[in-house]
């Protein structure tokens, strides 16, 4: 994202070099030859740095610093004049100016006290995100499983990452969607850039809105500032936005116009922002099914659906169950400074034959209050949460609604035998071996049942 600066000054020739000398750096420029300008222009647009002469009228520098201090306290001010004294320095600093220069000045000295001044801001932007990405590094070491399907997700992670293609992650909730979308984000190219996630499902329209594209000060009631949009915020980086399905007729509007462009428009203003991000959505409703009930735009769907992975649930992979939990207790003995616990093969059972409605974060949660409550080393059935200890698991299949009519023998028998082979094969990861095995076929017997219901291995 270009920076923007503001340069005031009532010398026509100063302001020309200026804007010459700083549009060439590549900044985009605005410039006012009062102060009653400059705070125009400030309230219609998010400038990044003021350059501004002290000795000016109706309104000196001094008096301009107060009013762009009281309109929005993140712009950063560099004052010059041609009447250098100790005073004048004491009166800006304590306005709150981040430097004074004196004219004539050098065009390397004002090189490099803007690019100064940009580098820390951007720094301190950054470092708005970093408690919450040392609090939640994610890589695919973070992400647990064994199992085909979730190595054809790793193998899927790192052969996208490099993009800049847009990805839809889909899955159920707490299957570990933003973990992905982080693993995206740390294997690509812009993995010194700032991870940006938001949940679109957990903020109403209009704060949304405001949270993505930012505002001018004024643009509503409760503008009292200019503010940047997390698009912005996301320049150079990754924006994550969680649940886009949730997302409202007209923000959907604005996004697709924010893909198209590769630009913003903050609510309130005139002009747009140009930003440079790569974005990745995720979504545990059926899209496709919602672009045809009309509740998401086709075109923003295809927007989006560049790159699909699709993440399953706990109950397709439970084979990843025992690496979880181990991934689980080591986790939370040592955040709880506990000793290491391991679980016995009754209630292993017990977790292996769970359905987890609530998936990886269910089973996360189940550990750390495992861990929390257990003063022995090994858990045991009884430790094991009522809710899921007395669950039993339903066999995958479905009710035979009997009637006077009766019913059609051949076909209710051919879609048993169909799920009972789907159900083994999604058990055994899609090995034909172990899924014969396990249904006490030969594998030849089994392969031709697999053609004979046109079962598709490649996507249990």
């Amino acid at each position: 994202m270009t920076s923007k600066i503001l340069i005031v000054d009532d010398e026509e020739s100063m302001l020309g070099f200026l804007e010459i000398l700083l549009s060439k750096e590549g900044y985009e420029v605005f410039c006012a030859r009062d102060g009653i300008k400059a705070m125009d222009i400030i309230r219609d647009e998010i400038i990044d740095l003021v350059i501004a002469d002290m000795k000016m009228l109706p309104m000196d520098g001094i008096e301009l610093l107060r009013k762009i201090k009281e309109e929005s306290s993140d712009v950063t001010v560099i004052m010059m004049t041609a009447y250098a004294s100790i005073d004048n320095a004491i009166a800006c600093m304590k306005e709150g100016a981040y430097d004074y220069i004196t004219k004539p000045f050098k065009v390397d000295e004002i090189k490099i006290a803007v690019r100064k001044v940009l580098r820390e801001k951007s720094i301190i932007e950054e470092n708005r995100f970093l408690r919450q990405e040392l609090e939640k590094k994610a890589g695919l070491d973070e992400i647990i499983g064994n199992s085909l399907r979730m190595q054809k997700v790793f193998e899927l992670i790192s052969r996208i990452a490099p993009t800049e293609s847009t990805v839809l992650i889909q899955g159920e909730s707490g299957t570990g969607k933003e973990l992905v979308a982080r693993a995206i984000h740390k294997k690509s190219r812009r993995s010194n850039g700032p991870f940006v996630p938001i949940d679109c499902g957990a903020l109403p329209e209009s704060l949304l809105e405001t949270e993505l594209f930012g505002h001018v000060k004024g643009a509503f009631t409760d503008a009292k500032e200019s503010k940047k949009g997390l698009f912005e915020v996301a320049d150079k980086g990754t924006l994550f936005l969680d649940e886009v399905g949730e997302v409202s007729p007209t923000i959907q509007v604005k996004l697709l116009r924010t893909l198209e462009e590769k630009e913003v428009r903050h609510i309130g203003a005139t002009s747009t922002t140009k930003v440079d991000i790569r974005l990745i959505a995720a979504t545990n409703k059926d899209l496709s099914e919602a672009v045809k009930s009309g509740k998401f735009r086709e075109d923003l769907f295809y927007r989006l659906n560049v790159v699909p992975v699709i993440l399953p649930p706990l109950r397709e992979r439970n084979g990843d169950i025992p690496l979880l939990i181990d991934h689980f207790l080591k986790k939370h003995t040592g955040l709880l400074r506990k000793p290491m616990k391991r679980v016995s093969r009754e209630a292993m059972e017990i977790f292996m034959n769970y359905s987890w409605p609530g998936n990886v974060r269910e089973l996360g949660n189940a550990i750390e209050r495992i861990v929390a409550l257990k003063d022995g080393e090994v858990i045991e059935i009884d430790d094991v949460d009522e809710k899921i200890r007395l669950w039993r698991k339903e066999k995958e299949g479905f009710v035979i609604p009997l009637s006077e009519n009766g019913v059609d023998f051949r076909k209710v028998t051919e879609e048993t035998e169909r799920r009972l082979i789907l159900n083994a094969l999604r058990e055994c990861d899609g090995s034909h071996t172990k899924a014969a095995k396990v249904l006490n076929m030969k594998v030849r017997s089994l392969r031709y049942l697999i053609a004979k219901y046109k079962i598709d291995c490649q996507n249990l």
